[in-house]
């Protein structure tokens, strides 16, 4: 381990170092973040780009009685690593490690949890009322906000509310025209050109009142220390533009910001990624699908239009904003702006795909109800990351989805099985629905070599028998579909199960339900959402409202927060993997023939 980092175990070890010391501190905080990220994986160029920031507010500051709060939580690598977490930072992501987000009750420095952009201003806010109102005028707070996530709505609403307080308030914008991918807007055009020097108007901060400073270059390790030193002192709501760089101190991170976001792994000394070999073709992410098919389909209907927020990469839009740079719209961070843009677009006679990850769906949902369902609006919702999503954890995971949409009239819920099915609801809805549509499909790869299959049109409400039994149904929802079926192939005599995809969460298949309901005597419902709700809430509904007496098991995500590991480790939690599945078959096979 590096020489000055083995030493450092919590922020005052970092009060007793010289200037040369901490300049010594940035390189092996770097290399050691840059070591573990290379073998462990995570998110690295925020880290990266913060790395002197992260030690000049520990070592300015009185953390963590001076409460740090680092937006979105990307960038907290550092500030893990010098908070008493470097001796197991490699458990980073991994069940049962640390998180890869700052999170309270891992840690007093962590002091608040995050994971979605945006929330800082506003909750270091309310610990500055807060500390005021209990007659504390000496805690700082210190919101750390990045020029993507300045630009929400929540941010501004914050802002708003500080300019007008006395709060003992400090807004660092980490400037490096970059989130996940790079910045977009008016507002990023106005801090490009204040750091150009060419910005004419006034200071849109100074004009929020705040004590604006900067900006300055936030690789200058004593020209931060000695900001924030002055800083610390200045009453009332202040606010300090630093210039970074994403990815500093890597040449390839440097260079593309995008890619080494959260790169995978990579050589540690070379830079460069590590290709993952494989000796078979592999099938497309459900993301890639969804953004091909889109391009094909726009060709021939030139009222489709694309709309995501700040995920061009991530939902795969790319590829639309690349062949119709006009009718495909990255929004920057403002899912609500999204939602209410597709439906202004809809009430003029087009056709809005509003890609959005399920977890980020969760911060429109007034705009879904207020704005789309209320009034009919034909938007076709794709939701990215619906599920589990793996190592993001608890504030990412798309498991809410099915639940929280479930109850909005109007609204038509899909959930495709396979890349097909995905490519063919697409299709379906460009060619006009009565109503809203939200499509929702998983993190990763599909399950079809050849998923580019000539377009077939769907029944809205129609569910699918794939396998026909005597004596228990099994009513699957969307992708989790795999795992069902390879569970029912590897039990002996499968015959006493049937299976059905009912692929609509709303409206249900009630002639299928019907039919089924009436032929079996158990009915085991499974799917990647909350069971709280969701799918299986919905067939006991119906089943309850049609005085059905059938034995129900339902099963899904348990009724609690589902903390980070793989896709495949927190399956097999929720008992909903392949191997807790065949388990759960072979015992009720069990029971029916004792």
């Amino acid at each position: 381990m590096s020489k000055i980092l083995q030493h450092i175990n919590s922020p005052d070890d970092l009060k007793t170092l010289n200037q040369e010391q901490l300049l010594l501190l940035a390189k092996e905080l770097r290399e050691f973040i840059i070591n573990i990220v290379a073998t462990k994986e995570g998110h690295l160029g925020a880290s990266l780009g913060v790395i002197e920031l992260t030690i000049a507010l520990h070592y300015v500051f009185n953390t963590p009685t001076d409460q740090l709060i680092w937006d979105v939580g990307h960038q907290a690598y550092g500030h893990k690593i010098l908070t008493g977490r470097r001796d197991i930072f490699e458990t980073n992501r991994q069940l049962n490690g640390i998180s890869g987000f700052p999170k309270r009750k891992e840690s007093d420095y962590d002091a608040f949890g995050v994971g979605h952009s945006s929330t800082s201003i506003s909750a270091a806010l309310g610990m500055a009322i807060a500390s005021r109102i209990k007659g504390d005028l000496n805690t700082q707070h210190i919101a750390v906000i990045g020029d993507a996530s300045i630009a929400s709505g929540m941010a501004f609403e914050g802002l708003n509310h500080a300019g007008v307080s006395n709060a003992n308030l400090l807004v660092i914008l980490n400037d490096n025209a970059i989130g996940i991918d790079p910045s977009v807007g008016a507002l990023k055009q106005y801090l490009t050109n204040v750091k150009k020097g060419t910005q004419k108007q006034d200071n849109i901060f100074e004009a929020l009142n705040f004590d604006y400073s900067g900006p300055i270059d936030g690789h200058d390790l004593p020209a931060l220390i000695n900001k924030l030193e002055r800083l610390k002192s200045v009453e009332g709501p202040k606010f300090l533009h630093v210039i970074t760089t994403k990815g500093k101190g890597l040449k390839q991170a440097e260079a593309d910001q995008v890619k080494y976001h959260a790169p995978g792994q990579f050589d540690a000394k070379s830079g460069e990624l590590i290709a993952k070999t494989e000796t078979k073709p592999q099938p497309l992410k459900y993301q890639d699908v969804f953004g091909y098919t889109i391009v094909e389909l726009a060709k021939t209907n030139q009222k489709i239009v694309g709309i995501t927020p700040a995920m061009p990469t991530g939902s795969s839009l790319k590829y639309m904003m690349e062949a119709f740079p006009d009718r495909a719209f990255d929004v920057g961070i403002a899912e609500q702006h999204a939602v209410t843009l597709a439906a202004g677009m809809a009430t003029q006679g087009l056709i809005p795909f509003c890609t959005i990850y399920s977890t980020f769906m969760q911060r429109a949902y007034d705009q879904v109800i207020h704005d789309v369902a209320t009034q009919n609006l034909p938007v076709i919702f794709c939701l990215d990351r619906a599920g589990l999503v793996g190592q993001d954890g608890a504030t990412h995971h798309g498991v809410f989805d099915l639940a929280y949409l479930r109850c909005i009239p109007n609204l038509i819920i899909f959930a495709p099985r396979n890349e097909v099915e995905l490519r063919n609801i697409l299709y379906t809805a460009q060619l006009g629905l009565n109503h809203p549509i939200a499509i929702r499909y998983p993190r990763g790869r599909g399950i079809t070599i050849d998923w580019k299959q000539p377009f077939s049109k769907i029944e809205i409400s129609k569910g699918e028998q794939l396998k026909e039994g005597k004596e228990v149904a099994v009513l699957s929802i969307g992708t989790i579909s795999k795992n069902v079926t390879e569970a029912l192939n590897s039990i002996e005599n499968p015959e006493t199960f049937s299976h059905y995809d009912m692929r609509f969460v709303k409206p249900l298949d009630a002639a299928l339900l019907h039919s089924i309901l009436k032929k079996h005597d158990t009915i085991i419902t499974i799917e990647d959402g909350t069971v709280s709700g969701g799918f299986g809430s919905a067939i006991l509904e119906f089943a309850a409202k049609h005085n059905y007496k059938n034995n129900f098991i339902t099963k899904g995500i348990k009724d609690k927060f589902i903390e980070h590991g793989t896709t495949e480790e927190l399956q097999n939690l929720n008992g909903i993997d392949f191997e807790s599945l065949k388990n759960l078959f072979e015992s009720i096979k069990k029971k029916q023939t004792d």
